[in-house]
């Protein structure tokens, strides 16, 4: 299977999911239904394989906010609730797409998508929780591939259709955007395409309170969010309701039931995390058009008046608009109140860079890493600015560190490819553009990259065999027409030396 999902890569979504349903229904009628019923139409492993091969379109689509500090944020608050709800079957990753319509969505395999418009839209971090907690209570429910199987009964192509309308959904929805390639516009829409059903919500909503209970959250923030979408769904045109509704129906019974189920809990009493209000701050920043506009929105109030959240996206809006004195004395002024805010210290160090200011922001990002080591956000920003000043190999030594111990994304290895490259060390700059190429679903690409890598006069042996290992990793995931368009425009140098 996942020779299948890999194959995906030089074929056509829709066919490479027919060919997961397929196989997956001649499974159930060679084998006996050992386990539960969705089991016997797609597996736990192969939920997760197409969750994988959707994330790859989905990335490649250019939809998904990179801001490391929104990223880490979300994947922050989502692993608190998921911990409480999943029983370790699903390794769970948060993301955020670049689209101000209202909505959230969940795929096979334990990938959770939030809009930008929906984390504007919460007015507490109590409400976007239980909107995660509502998705991943889909994924561990296993809505997905119950819902599948409820329409086992139809033919084998009805079944793989399904399937690869959900993929579709998941990346444009609309027959405009499927015959453009993949765009995450109508992300959500998967869910829509797969029409939970009304017992899918209830028990959603069930288990993501208790999640939202044991996570320490305010379990009546999931109804209070609905409340507020709902009192948007009136009389207006179909295209104004919020998205959220549409793939997530919210009715009067449905929200009364979601407060009872709440007030089974002890009522908790939160504050919003400063993570929320910085995250919150920066989605609002890149929300307009030019920076401008941007300083616009954060000046309508006086700063006197505003909290230090706002203070902080009048701060960013100003660095984007090239205005880095005005930033800079904000950032010094929040750091003063609180230490202990990261995005703090990253801004104030920005600032001092674009103020030319090398030796004090240096010393800004090395007193923070020495606070807060390892921190992702943080350890990100201090490598670009090295990278600013052409220091390249301290870069490289710092993403080293980080990426050796925390899971990275396609950008940042591309980041430490750039490092890399900078600081001389060509060899291991093209394996980690052959790892960024693999992870965009690029086999021979990848394979590219390190054929490159091997035809480096300075290649050191421990490089050369940890290289051509990983050629042989790779060519084990591929088809038998991505291994005759490898030998097409493999060297003769390089294939004398790997024996094909």
């Amino acid at each position: 299977m996942i020779k299948r999902i890999l194959k995906r890569a030089a074929t056509g979504v829709v066919a490479g999911i027919a060919v997961i349903a397929a196989t997956a229904i001649a499974d159930d009628i060679q084998l006996p239904d050992m386990g539960s019923p969705a089991d016997a139409i797609l597996s736990k492993s192969s939920e997760a394989q197409i969750g994988r091969a959707i994330m790859r379109d989905i990335r490649n689509s250019g939809m998904i906010v990179e801001d490391p500090q929104v990223a880490e944020y979300i994947n922050e608050i989502g692993h608190r609730i998921a911990v409480q709800a999943n029983d370790g079957d699903y390794n769970f990753s948060f993301f955020v797409v670049d689209d101000s319509r209202i909505n959230a969505f969940a795929l096979p395999g334990g990938f959770i998508g939030v809009h930008t418009g929906l984390i504007e839209a919460s007015r507490n971090e109590d409400e976007l929780a239980g909107v995660l907690a509502h998705e991943v209570a889909h994924v561990t429910q296993r809505h997905i591939a119950r819902a599948i199987h409820a329409n086992s009964r139809q033919s084998m192509m009805s079944t793989a259709l399904m399937l690869g309308a959900l993929i579709l959904g998941a990346a444009g929805g609309d027959a405009d955007a499927v015959q453009a390639g993949m765009a995450v516009a109508q992300g959500s829409a998967a869910q829509q395409q797969i029409n939970f059903t009304r017992s899918n919500e209830y028990e959603a909503d069930r288990i993501g309170i208790r999640a939202l209970a044991e996570s320490g959250f305010d379990p009546h923030g999931m109804n209070s969010f609905f409340e507020v979408l709902s009192s948007q769904d009136t009389a207006s045109p179909d295209r104004r309701v919020p998205e959220f509704l549409r793939t997530h129906p919210v009715t009067t019974a449905r929200i009364s039931e979601a407060k009872s189920r709440a007030a089974d809990y002890p009522r908790i009493i939160t504050e919003d995390s400063a993570s929320y209000g910085i995250a919150r701050a920066r989605i609002l920043v890149d929300r307009y058009d030019t920076p401008e506009l941007a300083v616009e929105y954060f000046e309508r109030r006086s700063y006197a008046e505003q909290t230090d959240f706002e203070r902080y996206g009048r701060a960013v809006a100003y660095q984007r608009n090239g205005q880095h004195r005005e930033a800079n004395k904000i950032f010094e002024d929040l750091i003063h109140k609180d230490t202990k805010v990261i995005a703090y210290h990253i801004g104030l160090a920005q600032s001092q860079l674009a103020l030319e200011l090398y030796a004090v922001s240096r010393d800004t990002f090395t007193r923070a890493i020495e606070l807060f080591p390892r921190n992702v956000p943080l350890v990100i920003h201090y490598a670009e600015a090295l990278l600013q000043v052409g220091e390249a190999e301290q870069a490289h030594a710092i993403l080293l560190d980080l990426l050796n111990n925390v899971p990275p994304t396609p950008q940042q290895v591309r980041l430490i490819a750039r490092a890399a490259n900078e600081a001389g060390d060509t060899a291991e700059s093209l394996y980690y553009m052959s790892e960024f190429r693999l992870m965009s679903g690029d086999l021979i690409g990848g394979i590219s990259f390190l054929r490159q890598a091997l035809a480096l006069p300075e290649l050191q042996e421990i490089q050369r065999i940890r290289f051509e290992a990983r050629i042989d990793f790779i060519r084990e995931y591929m088809s038998e027409e991505q291994l005759k368009q490898l030998q097409r425009v493999q060297p003769n140098s390089t294939a004398a030396r790997n024996g094909t």
